[in-house]
């Protein structure tokens, strides 16, 4: 049977899932019991038992980028095979998200040649992390931004977050173990903005990401904003390259993945 390849776009809210990346079920884990050959809950996880249950066929699913427990997605890419080719494109994703809970969604459905490999076809991505800069809690949402009650200095925040953008070794912005021989990556962009209200967002766009590294960078640019570092402080921070001279790692739950590039 002819087989074609798929792209999913997804969108999700990842405060009750163990990140992306497909996991079993250890010792240490403490949630429900999944069901017999179910692994615990991961976005993977899920959207292919989703996908499997429509195709009525077992499918890989591969995703562009493994978010980690609790991080949010607004464009995360993911692509499978499937010989249900007769299956309308609208149709099929109308039935895939009819078969997902309410806080996954997948937002588009395109067909892509073979050769598209959602990992490898990607050029860049970009990040989003949220803030709620306000004296009061945000009690409707708590697990979508991390709050912070001080007043940050955006402009020395901003001042900051120019020093990051080009091509530098990220060794002092990447949480240890995270296993890559070339901590030199490139960030496109790197801007703080001021949202309605309260939000500040952190916007961060590369062509590849260490482990924890935006959630390092997003701790970074707050601690300037609290005038722990000053802005110059960036550059010592890189020359260092350890993970020590940097500031702390933002909490998962303000991190959104908003866009993928791909060729």
């Amino acid at each position: 049977m002819p087989t074609q390849r798929y792209n999913l776009t997804l969108a999700y809210r990842g405060t009750n899932y163990h990140g992306w990346q497909r996991q079993a079920v250890t010792a240490s884990y403490k949630g429900p019991t999944p069901q017999e050959g179910h692994g615990i809950p991961t976005i993977q996880e899920i959207v292919a038992r989703a996908v499997e249950s429509v195709v009525r066929h077992p499918i890989t699913l591969v995703g562009s980028s493994r978010t980690d427990a609790g991080v949010h997605a607004k464009g995360q890419l993911a692509h499978f095979d499937t010989d249900q080719t007769q299956i309308p494109i609208e149709g099929l994703r109308r039935a895939i998200n009819s078969a997902l809970p309410e806080d996954i969604t997948v937002r588009q459905l395109d067909p892509v040649n073979d050769s598209f490999d959602a990992i490898s076809s990607t050029t860049s991505k970009r990040y989003q992390y949220a803030i709620w800069n306000h004296t009061d809690r945000p009690t409707f949402f708590p697990d979508l931004v991390w709050h912070r009650w001080q007043e940050l200095d955006l402009a020395a925040m901003r001042e900051a977050a120019g020093k990051l953008v080009g091509e530098h070794d990220f060794a002092s912005f990447a949480r240890p173990g995270h296993g890559r021989d070339n901590t030199v990556r490139t960030l496109i962009a790197c801007e703080v903005s001021k949202q309605r209200g309260p939000l500040v967002v952190i916007g961060v766009e590369g062509s590849g990401f260490l482990w924890n590294m935006v959630r390092i960078l997003a701790g970074t640019l707050v601690e300037v904003g609290l005038k722990r570092y000053s802005p110059g402080d960036i550059d010592t921070m890189l020359q260092a390259k350890n993970r020590q001279s940097a500031g702390q790692t933002a909490p998962p739950h303000g991190l959104y993945l908003q866009w993928i590039k791909t060729r």
